[in-house]
């Protein structure tokens, strides 16, 4: 045995202390063995459980520091885990909130048999029954139901547009009468009283806040309407969401994107033969018992958590389990440190390996027991206490019973346990192979450099890259798999890094060189950090790299519907037949606006032909349509089973008559087809005089013009209407062929110009739809909503402008995951910042004796945050940066094989977040130089 190895373990016969068994005795059998083995060890886990606590005790310092970033993660998790268990509403509550006082809710989905589930979620129509599209009335439901039926109605979903300032708002409307005994369960009426008056109106909270007014104030409706008094504050406890409370209008058709539900008061309640009889004709019947016969499960649409995504769950929460190990790991491997001279006397007393690991084990167990236990408390006592702020604006619906999810608990303690033992098995280990007589002088020892390490991390990190490219070809599961071998593998690699960045220390000043010198020989603790803020800049970066392609990517597929800068001006169905003159909204839009030309757009709608030349409007509940239809020769040849072939689909790519086949186009607000004769082609369009005059001459002979050159063959386009009405069988189509012109403007999208002879030929009606208007520049979000306020005093019309560019700004998520990173790197910045200012106390105190200035203390802290937040910044940029670049390139190789065609994703860059990444280093190293004292008092050194 070398004399190393001598001095640093006792002899075998010194180290077995009083509670590890001896062999048992030949007769003793292998189960007693056993269990002596077991009850030492709980006694040796018991005894390093009471040397943790004292420690915690001892450095409340670090104890605070730990028990701080554990704490915060659990009480998020134990906030949002207790706040969504309490939104969990179960089916007696659910059915209660729904149904009120009614015994139960209707709804006529069919006109004849379905079936539905027991508790009336869903409902379908048998085979070969339609659904309803007619209106129910109250007599036509009442016939279905016993004598002595009292019903309520209530239509959901009801649009109700108000205007505030010159800005228009769409609020969720519920029109009901909330006098009515049957429906007052549905809402809360918190002041005022009810809205009666075809002039009133009900607002709850949230629509007081987003309308500026409060009781008895008036509400202007943005189509022009009369205003609305406020004479109610209501409360929807399932819609907290800007809600608007609208009286009962007989006789009134309202527009409604839901469903009209009826509300019933039975003399005897539901029995089964009721819900049979009213499933035979058509109607969902929800009740406080279930439905005798369900024929659809309850669970159908509730779709289980598929194993992808609990795959995906499982590695999300593993990455943050990873950040917070590193962000604690400092700590436990400076409190190694600080107290290798009472763990070489528990080896000096006959601890083994074992033991030592265990002492540090127990101080995770403590601090994560300790973290979980407070962090539980604070977030079941957080959620409690704000259930009325989350119900309102997380959630935006009243929460059932108080409940505290107690599975969720025991899972997110269990966690937080593991990360306090994860955090501190890596001091574990270090403290098991110190230099006992090291330790017991108190000189540090750099632990040896193994070179296994940076091998694993490199693997790691090469294997980690080629299994998310994999996974961003087939399956997001494999991409975050393959992202967390990748961070393991920098996580393994950078303590040699920091050795390697170290070594060109030399040559630089006093304080950088001893900030280098220290995090190389304190690899513990500042390699964990750096890792930190690694995966933090990492995370953000790849995220706002995609974030920013994806941006870059929906902008290069944008196909303007109308020359840049110019306004479409069209009316609602309400509307249509009664518009305002051209002269009129010219005159407005010259106010504001001001445009060159403005001209009257039509579009084609049914008609019954009663005489060629002028066909009378055709009857209510009729669809038409005109589109020109392809000649044979434009037709694309391919059928889709030959695209399975990749020189059959590149082909294909190259031949303009598949062009349809594309997909991930969008195109911006557009006509499809017009009547016109001439008059709005330019602003439709944007085409040159030349090319307005030759299409003009073609409609005034009864032709039509396209965008599309493929739609027109030898001077001639064959146009094709279908009629429908809503029976299915009741569809038909006309067909004819009229004079055409290819014209080419600045408009990207097919667009079809009918002129109104054209139109007649094939059965066709001009309707006015609204008005073009051509400007010199796009106007302004403000002169918009001014010309948009004007127009309302004419008509319920609606305001588009082309921009160019679909209205999507990605900027306040780029600088949202940069504020995030950011944070986390100052965080552990300033974390290992203070843990290496605690440990090197004695190198300070050098300094001071051999003559160096105050001010040299604030920037050798200056310079510590820097390596840190630097080099933490620095990987996380480039390994975040390399992420993107492998996940677009595997996704864009799918999308290169893939039909129909997808537009590739360019690799654009985020300088908004990289900025205020670059930025984030500056702010730790100057908030670390501010806060750091400049003198210190002369001490002892041992070493």
């Amino acid at each position: 045995m070398s004399p190393k190895r001598a001095a640093t373990v006792p002899p075998r016969r010194d180290r077995r202390p009083a509670d590890v068994p001896r062999p048992a005795p030949a007769g003793g059998t292998d189960d007693s063995a056993r269990q002596r083995r077991i009850v030492a060890a709980l006694r040796s886990w018991r005894a390093a459980l009471r040397i943790a606590r004292r420690e915690a005790g001892r450095a409340r310092g670090r104890t605070a520091l730990v028990l701080a970033m554990i704490t915060l993660p659990v009480l998020a998790l134990a906030f949002a885990a207790v706040s969504y268990d309490m939104s969990r509403l179960t089916r007696a509550e659910r059915i209660d909130r729904q149904l009120g006082t009614a015994d139960a809710e209707l709804r006529w989905l069919a006109d004849g048999p379905l079936v539905q589930d027991a508790w009336g979620d869903n409902g379908y129509p048998r085979e070969g029954v339609r659904h309803r599209n007619r209106p129910v009335t109250a007599a036509e439901l009442t016939a279905q139901l016993p004598a002595g039926t009292r019903v309520g109605k209530v239509q959901w979903w009801v649009p109700f547009e108000a205007r505030v300032g010159n800005r228009r708002k769409t609020f969720d409307g519920r029109q009901l009468d909330l006098t009515d005994p049957l429906l007052r369960g549905q809402a809360r009426q918190l002041a005022g009283r009810p809205p009666t008056a075809a002039d009133e109106i009900g607002l709850n909270q949230a629509a007081l806040r987003q309308l500026h007014v409060r009781l008895g104030d008036r509400v202007a409706p943005a189509d022009g309407s009369g205003d609305r008094t406020v004479v109610g504050v209501v409360e929807f406890p399932d819609g907290l969401g800007p809600t608007v409370a609208l009286p009962p209008a007989p006789g009134t058709p309202v527009e409604s994107r839901g469903q009209t539900r009826w509300f019933v008061d039975l003399p005897d309640g539901v029995d089964p033969g009721l819900t049979d009889r009213l499933n035979a004709r058509g109607i969902v019947v929800v009740a406080r018992t279930p439905a005798p016969h369900p024929g659809v499960d309850a669970g159908l649409l509730d779709a289980p958590v598929s194993a992808e995504e609990a795959g995906n769950a499982v590695l999300i929460g593993g990455l943050g389990l990873l950040e917070v190990v590193l962000l604690v790991g400092p700590a436990f491997a400076v409190g190694v440190r600080r107290r290798r001279r009472d763990l070489a006397l528990v080896a000096v007393a006959g601890g083994d390996a074992a033991h030592l690991r265990r002492i540090v084990l127990a101080g995770g167990v403590v601090l994560g027991c300790a973290g979980a236990a407070a962090g539980l408390a604070l977030g079941v006592a957080a959620a409690l206490a704000a259930r009325p702020l989350t119900e309102e604006y997380v959630f935006q619906a009243r929460f059932g019973a108080y409940r505290i999810f107690p599975a969720a608990l025991a899972a997110i303690a269990a966690v937080a346990v593991l990360a306090g033992v994860l955090a501190a098995l890596a001091p574990a280990w270090t403290a098991a192979r110190q230099d006992v007589v090291a330790g017991l002088a108190g000189r540090r020892t750099t632990p040896p450099h193994r070179r296994r390490w940076p091998l694993i991390g490199a693997v790691l990190t090469v294997g980690g890259a080629a299994v998310a490219a994999l996974g961003a070809a087939q399956s997001t599961t494999v991409l975050f798999a393959g992202l967390v071998l990748g961070e393991l593998g920098l996580v393994f690699a950078t303590p040699t890094l920091v050795g390697l960045l170290a070594r060109a220390g030399r040559w630089l000043p006093l304080a950088p060189r001893v900030a280098l010198r220290d995090a190389s020989r304190n690899r513990a603790s500042a390699a964990p950090a750096i890792s930190a803020v690694m995966a933090a800049v990492a995370g953000s970066v790849a995220l706002g790299v995609y974030v920013a392609s994806d941006d870059a990517r929906t902008t290069a597929t944008y196909r303007p519907g109308l020359p840049y800068g110019h306004v479409l001006v069209v009316g609602s169905g309400a509307a249509t037949g009664t518009l305002p003159p051209v002269a009129r909204v010219a005159e407005v839009a010259a106010a504001e606006l001001p445009p060159n030309a403005v001209a009257r757009i039509d579009t084609p709608a049914c008609a019954t032909p009663a005489t060629p030349a002028a066909p009378a409007p055709a009857p209510a509940g009729e669809w038409c349509d005109v589109q020109a239809e392809l000649p044979p020769g434009q037709l694309c040849p391919y059928e889709a089973p030959q695209l399975q072939d990749a020189a059959v689909r590149l082909r294909v790519r190259a031949d303009p008559r598949c062009s349809e086949w594309l997909s991930g186009v969008r195109n911006g607000y557009s006509l499809s087809s017009v009547v016109d004769e001439g008059d709005a082609l330019p602003a439709l369009t944007g085409a040159a005089p030349q090319e307005i005059a030759a299409a003009r001459r073609v409609l005034r002979a009864g032709g039509a013009v396209v965008t599309d050159p493929r739609y027109v063959l030898d001077g001639r386009v064959t146009l094709v209407a279908t009629r429908a009405r809503d029976e299915p069988e009741s569809t038909g189509t006309v067909r004819a062929t009229v004079p055409g012109y290819v014209l080419r403007g600045e408009v990207e999208v097919d667009q079809l110009v009918l002129s109104h002879a054209a139109a007649a030929r094939v059965g066709l009606a001009a309707r006015q739809h609204g008005y073009i208007l051509a400007t010199d520049a796009a106007p302004a979000p403000d002169q918009q909503d001014r010309f948009d306020a004007e127009l309302q005093r004419l008509a319920p019309l609606q305001v588009v402008v082309e921009r160019g560019h679909p209205e999507t700004d990605q900027r306040p998520v780029l600088l949202l995951l940069a504020i995030a990173s950011g944070l986390i790197t100052v965080g552990a910045a300033a974390v290992a910042t203070g843990l290496a200012a605690a440990e090197g106390r004695a190198d300070l105190s050098t300094l001071a004796a051999v003559g160096a200035s105050p001010r040299v203390r604030r920037v050798l802290s200056l310079c510590q945050a820097g390596v840190i937040a630097g080099l933490g910044s620095a990987l996380g940029i480039t390994a975040g940066l390399g992420t993107a670049v492998i996940v677009l390139v595997a996704t864009n190789r799918r999308y290169a094989e893939s039909w129909p065609v997808e537009e590739p994703y360019p690799i654009v860059v985020p300088w908004l977040t990289l900025g205020v990444l670059v930025v984030v280093p500056l702010v730790a190293m100057l908030g670390a130089g501010l806060f750091t004292r400049s003198r210190l008092a002369v001490e002892r050194r041992l070493d």
